[in-house]
């Protein structure tokens, strides 16, 4: 094999890692089932309201998780970028304290009070298929998801 042919096989190779990389679904796609986000409710409730606010607008120093502000800062991120955020920092007295399923319905319920639209699927708890999803602030299909 000369260094022609290396390099083409590196680079080859690198495309498809980056291609791996990419997110193949969006927040768009039902993501959560309804019944995750109701789990996350009440995680949140016990976990998370009273720093956020129980109607998520936040309060003191502790960020919005709805409305245009919030979606706006995690818009071009990974689901997995905030479910990571949220998993390792979260609760503040507390970080990781909760399992990751729980983690999983909290974020479930944060999609669903920004209107992100539930599925037949439960949200994945592993970060690495949680970072294949893109977190979009608008809907890339809106005629498809109108039919849903």
């Amino acid at each position: 094999m000369n260094w022609k042919s290396i390099t083409t096989l590196v680079g080859l190779c690198l495309v498809s890692i980056v291609a791996l990389a990419q997110p193949t679904a969006s927040v768009w796609d039902g993501i959560y089932s309804e019944d995750q986000a109701k789990r996350g409710a009440d995680d949140f409730a016990a976990h998370c309201a009273s720093c956020h606010g129980a109607d998520m607008s936040g309060t003191g120093e502790a960020p919005a998780l709805a409305g245009p502000q919030f979606v706006s800062d995690f818009n071009g991120e990974t689901v997995g970028d905030l479910f990571d955020r949220i998993r390792t920092t979260m609760p503040q007295d507390n970080p990781g304290s909760l399992s990751r399923d729980q983690y999983a319905e909290t974020v479930a319920f944060i999609f669903k009070s920004n209107g992100f639209p539930a599925g037949a699927k439960e949200l994945d708890r592993r970060s690495e298929y949680l970072k294949a999803i893109a977190f979009q602030a608008s809907n890339p299909h809106p005629a498809s998801s109108a039919a849903h």
